[in-house]
């Protein structure tokens, strides 16, 4: 017969007995400590954990940063918000989703339903004059920049400083370019 090289300890005696006995369940040993309260987040909830803003989008837990909303405009989805129909990532769907925020069905037959009511030529034309608007816009950032831009220093991609004079432009030309801008954003189409 071989002999028990090691002894029990207390608590694998108690084990033991706490077998023998049917008390599977019960505690060998006393021991202390602490649990983490955790919380926990559903759909939607909005907190801060060490120094970020986390939230829960479609199950999963995320980060909310400053290029959320850049990242929103940018996103396209699987289907259609208005038909739910699925939404394939064809040129058509694309810029009708980025104007309306649907797909290209669903805008045509936004549309149509315009022409039956007699209300498409209205709906054409706050269309074009949005249009004309952005296009007045960029015009007048870009004439402002170049104005405004004197004595500015740019580096090439071969590194070397380039610095350009903005021009002397006659103060009429301005004034002539920016009252032409305004009369264009006055004009309806």
């Amino acid at each position: 017969m071989s002999q028990l090289n090691r002894e029990f300890e207390e608590k694998d005696i108690q084990r033991m007995r706490n077998i023998i006995s049917g008390n599977t369940g019960n505690a060998t040993k006393i021991q202390s400590g602490y649990s983490k309260n955790k919380i926990n987040h559903i759909e939607g909830d909005t907190w801060e954990e060490n120094g970020k803003t986390w939230t829960i989008h479609n199950g999963i837990k995320q980060t909310i940063t400053k290029h959320d909303a850049l990242k929103a405009m940018v996103e396209f989805p699987l289907t259609c918000p208005c038909c739910s129909k699925p939404m394939k990532d064809f040129p058509l769907n694309r810029k009708m989703y980025n104007i309306h925020s649907t797909c290209f069905d669903c805008v045509i037959e936004m549309e149509g339903k315009l022409r039956v009511t007699g209300k498409y030529d209205a709906y054409e034309k706050e269309m074009l004059n949005a249009n004309k608007n952005a296009t007045i816009d960029d015009a007048e950032q870009m004439f402002d920049e170049y104005f405004n831009s004197k004595n500015t220093t740019y580096v090439t991609e071969a590194g070397d400083i380039e610095k350009w004079d903005g021009g002397s432009i006659d103060p009429e030309v301005i004034k002539a370019i920016k009252s032409n801008i305004k009369r264009l954003r006055n004009l309806e189409i």
